[in-house]
């Protein structure tokens, strides 16, 4: 009798210990352990690809100073594949005449291709009579579920633009330089509060106002100052990461409207690339970088929805007013705040 009992217990115990190991299985998918949590958490990242190559002297017609910055934000899973993926592009262009002036209104508001839409007017020019954003927008849909090896891997033709049907038929712009941003932004991806299912939005704000002509002592310059965000946003519309980044980009010309600036070796980065290269620390009453101030501001806000960020004091130089961020952010943030609003507009 007693081993009757002996042998019943032990076959409960075998079938609950293979009923657990069926469960377990079933939480699991991928037979991935421990994958639950941590696969829903998604890196963040952003990159600019920055060019003044374009740019023109003065002669016949007025000088050219053009900055074409390209732009891309991604979320990356845990497996490296892209999530969600936006890009954006400013051409940014300043006149100058042949005696150094700047010719164009500094005040002048420079939209990205994607605010520009039927503006930009590509669609006339196009096999595939799609714009510019069109196009970004469905190449940006195409890399979805890809690896940044794959996406390195689409057959391009000799222009940089891809080679096959797949995606020729919706994509006839050149992608060389998405490519290059994309991988940017997934090597600078950082885990930094972004989760599966929360929107993903970019927003980007230039100015030439800093823009100056030449003088006899100076050379002139035309600068496009561009703000950069990508943004994610949960179901309940507050931010759940940000990367804010800047760029300072330059073309020198003289007096008589010739280019001074190296256009084809120019090192062109942006503010968290240079990092303390940038040279804010020692000017800095809290003694921190620009890079280090962006961030403290993107950490702040993390869990404000866009209509707590706006409502953030701020001093008349657009500075933070009160201690709690102040203490480690002085830098202006006005661009920082409607750099992220634009992110939750367009957020998808």
């Amino acid at each position: 009798m007693r081993k009757i009992v002996v042998l019943i217990l032990s076959l409960v115990l075998v079938m609950t210990t293979l009923a657990a190991c069926g469960q377990g299985a079933k939480q699991t998918p991928g037979g991935n352990g421990g994958g639950g949590a941590a696969a829903g958490e998604l890196k963040t990242g952003l990159a600019v690809i920055l060019s003044i190559a374009k740019s023109t002297d003065a002669g016949e017609k007025d000088g050219l100073a053009q900055v074409d910055s390209t732009v891309a934000a991604v979320t990356v899973d845990a497996q490296g594949k892209i999530v969600s993926a936006v890009f954006d592009a400013v051409q940014t262009k300043v006149n100058f005449s042949t005696d150094g002036k700047i010719v164009t209104p500094l005040d002048t508001m420079i939209m990205t291709k994607n605010e520009l839409g039927d503006q930009y007017g590509m669609r006339k020019a196009s096999g595939i009579k799609k714009e510019w954003n069109e196009q970004a927008a469905a190449f940006a849909q195409y890399v979805q579920g890809k690896t940044m090896s794959e996406v390195k891997g689409i057959a391009l033709n000799e222009e940089g633009a891809p080679a096959a049907s797949e995606l020729s038929s919706s994509v006839t712009i050149h992608v060389t330089d998405l490519i290059a941003a994309l991988e940017k932004a997934v090597n600078n991806a950082q885990s930094l509060g972004a989760k599966a299912g929360d929107k993903l939005g970019l927003g980007i704000v230039t100015t030439i106002s800093n823009s100056a002509d030449a003088a006899a002592e100076k050379d002139g310059v035309a600068q496009a100052y561009s703000m950069y965000t990508a943004a994610t946003f949960g179901s309940d519309g507050k931010i759940t990461s940000s990367i804010i980044d800047a760029s300072q980009s330059n073309v020198n010309f003289n007096t008589s409207g010739k280019i001074t600036t190296d256009l084809q070796n120019a090192k062109l980065q942006t503010k968290n690339e240079l990092g303390d290269q940038y040279g804010m620390r020692k000017a800095s009453g809290i003694k921190k970088e620009w890079n280090e101030q962006a961030v403290a501001f993107a950490q702040y806000v993390k869990g404000k929805t866009i209509s707590e960020v706006k409502g953030i004091s701020l001093n008349e130089e657009g500075k933070p007013a009160e201690a709690e961020l102040s203490s480690s952010v002085t830098v202006h943030v006005t661009d920082f705040i409607v750099v992220l609003e634009k992110a939750s507009q367009n957020a998808r």
